[in-house]
């Protein structure tokens, strides 16, 4: 009997299941066939809008727009549902979209910018993420599409279009480079990538070219010291360079270009998204080959250059948001500057064998004087958030090594960089007006080179800790206090303490008043041609002192409506007080190298205005300018005081970028440009004497980008549009290898007119 009841209810289940299977099956498919799907696009009054948020917040269905603005949405249930857009910055949009069965509606969404919440995220200032106008410090942000304005292959010539920020060549053969800011020397500009120090002494002087436009999603500066969080080099500023993320990239990203300079760039970027793990490799490929002598000094103009990138960023998702990432980049550069005529066969010598008959003598030929320089490098980065749920607790930790062979003339220059760092945060918020965050720091750092300013490899060790609080005494009032312990072996004890206070009367009036220190210890890294040649020794006479800055900055922002816009305005006053100075003397004894600190001191004042404006008709106008006097007051032999001002800072400077989009021909115009004042220049004694002081000069480009498809668009652009070009930045180019050849008089563009066409694909699979 039970046997029979077992058999019933089995067959009595099966068919139960079997009913309610095709239920489900027909259910199923009833359902497919009353849904339909959207496409579409979301864009503002200057054109398309990226990462805005696209939903049927009744029916729980939505996305996100892609780098083109573009969103797809599927199995829409039929009938009229309202559709919802919203980013920050922008007023919340609504639209009633009707979903016909079996069919894609098209739906376009423009945004209306909102003065009062326009606003970013940030995280280099404070070291957690904070709207710009909730942070205390004072943050610029340049996005990716800023950049993308003025197209370019690397971060060096990225920033020329930021206020403020004057990238300046150092040598005009083969382009070495750094970044001033506010008039200050590179060295002291302290450059992160992704929160952690990674371009740093060696691998500043050829770092910046080797970032290439493609891995920036966008880059954070703080202007004036920032030693507090970040401690050793962070003397004038910071500049974060914040690399893509994953989920907020096309899956395949294809963007290349070329010039009538024969310069050609190819950016190549795929990821893959999973609900564990995210990935971006990014591979960059550049090569410039062609020598062109414009100016008739009988060398290339401008560094020639093969580089090759890759990089790949890992983030792995954990519950409740906890942060775990990693982030791998190799690159390697072959880059060359020289007389005509020059190649690898002159490499490192002042004579060339052509070639040796038996029983003749060796028939030589004078060589070629050039500037090669091998680069390989090799980074990591990496974030792990332990699972904490009521606060923060990070470590973060990176570590690069740099490779350089290279020959100057006739004279190697081989040098080796590694930086370990780790850094162990708790981010702490006790109530919703204070929060504090404490860091326990260790940078470790190996550099050995072939000249006599490192006769034994040096190493520099530097654990630190550091500690702010943020008090948000009212909805108007928030003060910020921090300091800094590192200990180094050559200056002991270092301390660096910040105070910030942000007075914010309404949502549109944001005043801010930052004070602080940074500091530099030591560095024997030297890449002075001065340095490379001789048997010189080393001679530190003092025990040397930590280089050391103190500014003081007022800031001032306002949003202002004006009839069909609105115009955002940030004014900036700033004071540095520069001690310490790390200077190498070459001149008092031919043997020597002598290290010591500088008796005077440097000053670096001035103001900085940023205006954009805004409409909502297609057309933005930003523009910047900065005005300083940067100077250094030494001491004579008697004792008596001098004043002298800081080679290569202009005493005025400004950026431009008028943007204007014909939505009908769906091709946005940019016209940009950058104009540096005159500005003092290396001296040269008879017969090799140059001006002082070099002549007012605007560098400007347009650029015209047509969308074609979702997918694709062309661009085509005219760098340095109206052909200016300094003279000759050599001295003595007809004798290269001898004492009087010098390549530092440079001051502005080498490179003359060029066009440059280019393309980018752009494919999301969520949008199509």
């Amino acid at each position: 009997m039970s046997t029979f009841r077992a058999i019933y209810r089995t067959r009595f289940n099966f068919k139960v299941f079997s009913f309610f299977s095709l239920i489900s099956i027909f259910g199923g498919n009833l359902t497919v066939a009353q849904t339909g799907s959207v496409k579409g696009k979301v864009e503002t009054s200057t054109g398309s809008a990226e990462f805005v948020n696209v939903e049927f917040t009744a029916l729980k269905i939505g996305t996100v727009s892609d780098f083109n603005g573009y969103f797809y949405l599927e199995n829409v249930p039929e009938g009229r549902h309202s559709l919802r857009a919203y980013a920050v910055g922008y007023d919340t949009i609504s639209v009633l979209v009707n979903i016909k069965k079996d069919s894609i509606s098209n739906v376009e969404v423009l945004l209306k910018e909102n003065i009062a919440e326009m606003n970013e995220v940030v995280v280099t200032g404070t070291m957690k993420e904070s709207y710009i106008t909730d942070s205390p410090i004072k943050v610029e942000v340049y996005s990716q599409k800023f950049f993308q304005k003025n197209k370019s292959a690397n971060l060096f010539e990225n920033l020329n279009m930021v206020n403020g920020v004057q990238p300046q060549l150092n040598c005009g053969v083969c382009n070495t480079g750094d970044i001033h800011i506010n008039g200050m020397e590179g060295p002291y500009t302290f450059v992160l990538i992704d929160g952690m120090p990674i371009v740093s002494s060696l691998s500043t002087v050829y770092g910046f070219s080797s970032i290439p436009s493609s891995l920036i999603q966008r880059v954070e500066i703080v202007k004036g010291p920032s030693s507090t969080l970040y401690g050793s080099e962070a003397v004038a500023g910071v500049i974060n360079i914040i690399t893509k993320d994953p989920e907020h990239t096309p899956s395949i990203l294809i963007d290349a270009f070329g010039t009538s300079h024969n310069e050609k760039n190819l950016d190549l970027s795929t990821k893959i998204s999973g609900k564990k793990v995210s990935s971006l490799l990014s591979i960059n490929y550049f090569n410039s080959n062609k020598p062109i002598d414009k100016n008739g000094d009988g060398f290339t103009d401008f560094a020639l250059s093969n580089r090759f990138s890759i990089f790949n960023k890992i983030v792995f998702h954990r519950k409740n948001n906890f942060l775990s990432n990693l982030a791998l980049r190799y690159y390697q550069e072959d880059r060359w500057g020289g007389q005509n005529g020059w190649s690898k066969k002159y490499r490192g010598s002042k004579d060339t064998m052509l070639y040796q008959v038996e029983g003749q003598d060796t028939i030589i030929k004078k060589g070629l004087y050039g500037e090669s320089i091998y680069t390989k490098r090799v980074e990591l980065i990496g974030t792990y958030q332990l699972p904490i749920k009521k606060e923060t607790i990070k470590i973060q930790y990176s570590a690069n090594y740099h490779n350089q062979n290279s020959f100057y003339g006739a004279t190697p220059y081989n040098a080796i960089q590694s930086v370990g760092f780790i850094n162990l945060l708790w981010d702490k918020q006790w109530s919703v007006r204070n929060n504090s965050i404490v860091g326990l720091s260790s940078r470790y750092t190996l550099y050995d080179d072939n000249t006599p300013a490192t006769a034994t490899s040096s190493r520099v060790f530097l654990p630190g800790i550091f500690a702010q609080n943020e008090f948000k005494l009212t909805e108007k009032h928030t003060i910020l206090l921090g300091t800094r312990y590192d200990y180094n072996k050559e200056h002991g004890n270092i301390i660096s303490p910040r105070v910030s206070y942000k007075f914010q009367p309404n949502k549109n009036n944001t005043f801010r008043l930052t004070a602080g220190n940074g500091f530099r210890v030591v560095n024997l890294f030297t890449e002075d041609h001065a340095a490379l040649t001789g048997s010189r020794k080393v001679e530190i006479r003092e025990k040397l002192k930590p280089e050391r800055s103190l500014n003081v900055n007022l800031s001032f922002n306002k949003f202002t409506e004006i009839g069909k816009g609105f115009l955002i305005t940030d004014l900036s006053g700033f004071y540095t007080y520069f001690t310490n100075k790390i200077f190498p003397d070459y001149d008092t004894d031919p043997n020597k190298i002598i290290y010591g600190n500088l008796a005077g001191y440097a000053i670096s004042k001035g103001f900085s205005l940023n205006n954009e404006l805004q409409f909502t008709y297609p057309i933005r106008i930003m523009t910047g300018i900065t005005l300083m006097d940067v100077y250094e007051i030494n001491k004579n032999s008697d004792g008596t005081k001098y004043k002298e001002a800081q080679v290569f800072a202009p005493k005025f400077s400004g950026t431009y970028t008028l943007s204007w989009t014909l939505r009908k021909i769906k091709t946005t115009i940019d016209y940009s440009g950058r104009v540096n004042g005159p500005m003092r220049l290396p001296e040269f004694s008879e017969p090799f004497a140059r001006p002082t002081y070099s002549k007012l000069y605007a560098l400007q480009n347009i650029q015209f980008n047509t969308e074609i498809s979702k997918a694709l668009q062309i661009y085509v652009a005219v760098k340095n549009l109206f052909n200016y070009t300094q003279p000759s930045p050599l001295i003595n180019p007809a004798a290269p290898f001898s004492s009087t050849f010098d390549t530092s008089y440079i001051y502005g563009p080498t490179q003359n007119i060029r066009l440059m066409i280019g393309f980018r694909y752009q494919f999301d699979k969520k949008a199509f």
